[in-house]
């Protein structure tokens, strides 16, 4: 069997507070983008993970993916998997790309050997495997607070709009970007202004990592800036970054910003 799994934007990202476990509680709006990976899985005689695409840092053996398997297996007894997993979801773009294999692997799972896992069900077993993992059993725009981790529906369309995402030459930690902010309570909450017209957001809205990322790395904030001259409505980092997307009233080519940075059209 074979899925895609798909990266996320987010749309505006407050941190309003520490948490005693060591996160930080947050607000965010979680949106599904058309950048994808693919996962194929087949039924083997041992455990195999491999991968291609875009290199993946890090030990094969700390895969999201197989952490999943390792989770279902104890408890449904499944039998050894060939897993294979393409990358074309930039690493460290604060798209969810992870995040999105490990929800799509449970998902591929659930539907493959019957398990009969209904959303709630599955969204407990991504939560385990990271903060915003769950988001993706549903695939559907929401407001996200606590860590990331827990949702409420939004009422939000951009299928009219078109979306640029460009993804810079730059690595962003995620401790790193942390360390460079202040929680603080918003002064209007998200919920209110996502509602907000589109042309409204850049006024009202922001990704709270932006300020210490963009003194950090000029080049990010560079796209930024160039998104903005281009004509986007609204344009952001998404996450932690690197990558930053732009909402556009029309469809653009920006073949300025194509010369060292990755650019994804009509996402």
């Amino acid at each position: 069997m074979v899925t895609y799994p798909n990266a996320k934007i987010n749309i505006g990202l407050n941190i309003v507070g520490r948490r005693a476990d060591g996160y930080h509680n947050l607000e965010t709006v979680f949106y599904p983008v058309k950048v994808k990976d693919a996962l194929e899985v087949i039924e083997s005689s041992a455990l195999d993970f491999s991968f291609s695409g875009i290199p993946i840092p890090g030990h094969a053996n700390e895969n999201l993916c197989l952490r999943a398997y390792g989770r279902l297996k104890a408890d449904f007894g499944l039998p050894p998997l060939k897993i294979h997993l393409h990358k074309g979801i930039p690493i460290g773009a604060g798209m969810g790309g992870g995040s999105s294999d490990a929800a799509f692997f449970i998902k591929l799972l659930n539907e493959k050997f019957q398990l009969s896992l209904a959303n709630e069900q599955m969204e407990d077993y991504a939560r385990e495997l990271g903060a915003d993992c769950a988001f993706f059993i549903r695939n559907e725009p929401v407001l996200a607070f606590e860590k990331g981790d827990r949702f409420e529906p939004v009422s939000l369309d951009l299928s009219h709009y078109f979306i640029v995402l460009v993804m810079p030459p730059v690595h962003v930690s995620t401790g790193e970007a942390y360390r460079g902010v202040r929680p603080a309570t918003p002064p209007a909450p998200l919920r209110e202004l996502i509602k907000q017209p589109i042309e409204t957001w850049k006024y009202h809205m922001k990704n709270d990592f932006e300020e210490s990322v963009f003194k950090n790395h000029s080049s990010i904030r560079g796209v930024k800036a160039a998104l903005y001259e281009a004509g986007a409505l609204y344009s952001s980092m998404s996450g932690s970054g690197a990558s930053v997307y732009a909402i556009f009233k029309e469809e653009v080519r920006l073949p300025e910003l194509e010369n060292g940075n990755q650019v994804f059209y009509g996402v």
